[in-house]
């Protein structure tokens, strides 16, 4: 099993919730993406970055002591005896130099954590990198029906706030969260030490108090972080839809009609996203509320420690400081929490995608297939989407290697379906589909997919260059090949015309280039993958008649020797075929070639008729216009003359 399909199989159980009680399952299960087996580099880096962390935090404990020192100096209370028993050259101990030794180690504190920082900042983003590869790598390996079903916007967003969630629980569990829990645990010892218990209880009051609060709040926040979530993953749907669509809203005139839309759905996320920050507002106010108490409740002790003359100021001040460096930490684990909690609600709709199933799995045994003719057979084969709604019913043919079968019919018969079988993003209900003997359920799916190449009837491409759209069909061949393709495809002499050539940018979904001209590159980047086994579906019905015409030659070309499969709408273009299959609600009901069908008379013979009269309308109409055009050219040069 590759690393990959092991990565995807961790993520997948168990599932990921914002819900309390799978917190720390759920961070065990992002652990090894922060702690990666493969890579020692990272985990050295890890190690550093902890040192560092702790080197910070006894430091940070030891700055309040330090600006204690200098207080009692200042005040001429310091007493070497008792303060640092004859250990330190005096010279430090005056109050300029303890000043400067204060600052020194709030300067160091800084420079440890940010070391930290940088240290880890190449394992965080290794997590985000890897957690979203692996991601993106199960969208694809999806069935055709979820992706048929799925809103790309609402996709898309929900994969870029799921990494980010995973960077802010990567980045506040370790670079935060640890360090917050030992410079509490340090800064406990401390005030154990220096001052009573007293002290010790009220900060632990304060602190669970705070954390409580904290924890019950974000709680409540969560549903409406979530709230707001949803609604912005739909007014993100509805605007990438209307996008998407731009010119059937503009043939419409639909502009204030998506407007309003879209406006309805951004009214909905703006009152969750009020919602979140004014609860945000009142989870702040209880934290300073609760974190007043404590500092209140600490510094009378001290000040009345003052006046009965038990703690110097120095010691007062150095309270003062501790608890104002303990609140960081403090603001710090409702800060980390909210951002881990949010961060998880933020990952929740990315890891239901990994949840999703793959419905077309390779069986544990699979085989990688061998073709060597390229005969296909389709044996008794039953299909639906729906159980209520049969789209093939005992369906049995064959195309042998080499030889060309053409699949027409009615819209609804099921055509395409039998292409998209092929390719098995679906299985078959009933029967086999064999390629050379071999039941395309028994193989792995890469390797089938390798030998068999489609000519869509909607050619959808990158927003790349002409080159890089060809040249998919197989990514590691050279520029003269590619131009080859595209001379075969005869689409070589427009592209050369281009100001750019082949590096000339065809625009979301290419729609910079014609129909024609897109189906030319889709054509020349099917003859590059040069596939053993073909697959025109429909590969002219969006076209014009006439080039329909010049296409077909392009398509000849492509088919020659190779075991080709054509589902069409118009019937002009299946006139040579080898055999041509009749297919009706599913089920074959005529198949020979094309004379044989034309006398026998049934549904092919119909169909024919049909599309010759207009096909024959089309084209009067086009000579009346050609007519028209050299009569009125010639009435002008006859005023000239």
């Amino acid at each position: 099993m590759s690393d990959n399909s092991q990565q995807t199989q961790q993520m997948q159980q168990p599932a990921i919730s914002a819900e309390s009680g799978s917190l720390w399952n759920t961070f065990k299960n992002l652990w090894p993406y922060m702690w990666p087996n493969d890579r020692p580099d990272l985990k050295r880096r890890v190690l550093y970055a902890t040192l560092f962390m702790i080197v910070g935090k006894i430091v940070t404990v030891l700055v309040p002591y330090l600006y204690k020192l200098a207080t009692d100096a200042l005040t001429g209370e310091l007493n070497l005896d008792t303060d640092v028993e004859s250990l330190v050259p005096f010279f430090l101990l005056t109050p300029i130099m303890l000043i400067v030794v204060y600052n020194i180690g709030r300067v160091l504190v800084i420079a440890l954590n940010q070391l930290r920082d940088a240290l880890f900042a190449s394992v965080g983003q290794f997590a985000v990198r890897r957690l979203a590869t692996i991601v993106f790598r199960h969208l694809h390996a999806l069935s055709l029906r979820y992706h048929l079903q799925r809103r790309t916007g609402g996709l898309s967003r929900v994969i870029e706030r799921g990494t980010k969630g995973i960077e802010s629980i990567v980045r506040f569990s370790i670079l935060n969260g640890i360090p917050t829990i030992l410079e509490f645990a340090l800064m406990a010892v401390v005030i154990w030490y220096w001052f009573d218990f007293r002290y010790v209880l009220i900060v632990v009051i304060m602190v669970v108090a705070y954390i409580w609060f904290t924890v019950r709040a974000s709680d409540w926040r969560i549903n409406i972080r979530r709230d707001m979530n949803n609604n912005d993953t739909e007014a993100n749907s509805k605007a990438i839809d209307s996008l998407l669509n731009f010119e059937t809203v503009k043939y419409f005139g639909n502009e204030q009609l998506e407007a309003n839309r879209f406006g309805e759905s951004m009214a909905r996320y703006e009152i969750a996203a009020t919602k979140v920050w004014t609860s945000l507002a009142w989870l702040n106010f209880g934290q300073a509320i609760i974190m007043g108490f404590g500092m209140v409740a600490c510094m009378v002790l001290s000040a009345m420690a003052v006046q009965d003359g038990s703690q110097t100021l120095g010691d007062f001040v150095m309270i003062n400081a501790l608890l104002m460096q303990l609140f960081l930490p403090l603001n710090f684990i409702g800060f980390i929490y909210r951002e881990i909690r949010q961060g998880f609600a933020d990952l929740e709709e990315m890891f239901k995608l990994m949840g999703v199933e793959q419905e077309i799995q390779d069986k544990p045994d699979a085989s990688a297939i061998v073709v060597e003719n390229g005969e296909i057979e389709f044996r008794n084969v039953a299909f639906h989407y729906d159980e209520e709604r049969k789209i093939l019913k005992d369906v049995s043919f064959k195309v042998p290697a080499g030889k060309t079968v053409a699949i027409v019919g009615p819209s609804g018969a099921g055509k395409s379906t039998i292409s998209r079988l092929l390719f098995r993003f679906y299985d078959v209900v009933d029967g086999a589909i064999l390629i050379d003997g071999q039941d395309l359920r028994d193989v792995r799916q890469e390797g089938l997919r390798a030998h068999v190449g489609m000519v869509p009837q909607d050619t959808v491409l990158f927003n790349e260059t002409i080159a890089y759209n060809i040249r998919y069909g197989r990514p590691d061949a050279s520029d003269e090949e590619v131009e080859a393709a595209a001379e075969m495809a005869q689409i070589g002499d427009f592209i050369r015309a281009l100001p750019d050539g082949f590096k000339t940018e065809v625009g979301e979904r290419g729609l910079k280039l014609s129909g024609g001209e897109k189906q030319r590159v889709a054509i020349a980047r099917t003859l590059l993958k040069a596939p053993p086994i073909l697959i025109l579906d429909e590969a002219t019905s969006a076209l014009d008649t006439q080039t329909e015409r010049e296409i077909q030659t392009a398509l000849d070309e492509v088919s020659r020797d190779r075991t080709t499969v054509v589902i069409a709408h118009r019937l002009s273009t299946v006139v040579s075929a080898d055999e041509i299959l009749v297919l009706r609600a599913g089920e074959v009901i005529e198949r020979g070639t094309h004379d044989e069908l034309l006398k026998h008379g049934g549904l092919y013979s119909e169909m024919w008729n049909r599309q010759r009269e207009a096909t024959e309308a089309e084209d009067k109409l086009r000579a009346a216009r050609e007519n028209d055009t050299l009569g009125i050219l010639g009435r002008k040069q006859v005023v000239s003359d």
